[in-house]
């Protein structure tokens, strides 16, 4: 059975001050580390050889990526890094508090774009200019996104660079972020538009995927960390 594994970063400083933080790059705490290499030793624990590993262009997934592959000696594998598995763009609300939103937009309206399928933060006024995604076509590039306009960009990278992989029997590993792996549960898992709101990924818990090989869920286990 040829597995997938997903696994969100480790806390970043803005989970720890509980800031929106999209794609602003932010490193990991201390906690964020420990919390890497607590998913090495989780996945150390199961029958799972990667073939490749796959996260996104910021900081703390690339990280956590190299912490694990590092504790596990997986560091002669390709590590594919795409702006496809950024974090979902929380536009105009990046970099503020989440406590602070709330008083200002009010908590339904903050719950709406936080959790729900289709709401849309407020928009910057442009998008930023950043070398990372210079090379894209302007009209690729967020002002703020919904998770449902993050899924456009993921799914195409997961169909096109990964499902042909688990079809060949090898397995799997992508290091991303909260809403574009919750994005992937969705699909993966044929979740309703109105349930996704209740779906949480955590930092640092590998989510293990296995398949048949027509890439039919058999079993899906999470592996939970302590810290």
């Amino acid at each position: 059975m040829v597995k997938l594994v997903l696994v969100r970063h480790g806390e970043s400083t803005a989970n720890a001050d509980n800031e929106y933080t999209g794609w602003n790059d932010v490193d990991l705490t201390k906690r964020g580390v420990n919390q890497a290499h607590e998913a090495a030793q989780l996945l150390a624990k199961i029958d799972f050889q990667p073939t490749a590993v796959h996260t996104s262009v910021l900081i703390r997934a690339i990280k956590t990526a190299n912490i694990i592959c590092d504790d596990l000696n997986w560091l002669y594998l390709p590590i594919y890094k795409t702006w496809r598995l950024n974090e979902r763009h929380y536009g105009a609300l990046r970099g503020h508090n989440k406590d602070d939103s709330r008083q200002e937009y009010g908590k339904h309206q903050v719950a709406l774009w936080r959790r729900s399928y289709t709401a849309v933060p407020p928009a910057l006024p442009q998008p930023d200019h950043d070398r990372r995604y210079a090379h894209l076509d302007p009209r690729s590039v967020p002002l703020a996104e919904s998770l449902a306009m993050a899924s456009k960009r993921v799914m195409p990278y997961f169909q096109d660079q990964i499902a042909p992989e688990l079809l060949n029997g090898h397995d799997q590993l992508i290091v991303a972020h909260g809403s574009t792996l919750r994005a992937l549960l969705k699909y993966l898992e044929a979740i309703a538009d109105d349930q996704i709101d209740g779906v949480e990924v955590d930092n640092g818990e590998p989510i293990v995927y296995e398949y048949d090989e027509h890439l039919k869920i058999i079993n899906k286990t999470i592996l939970t960390s302590s810290i």
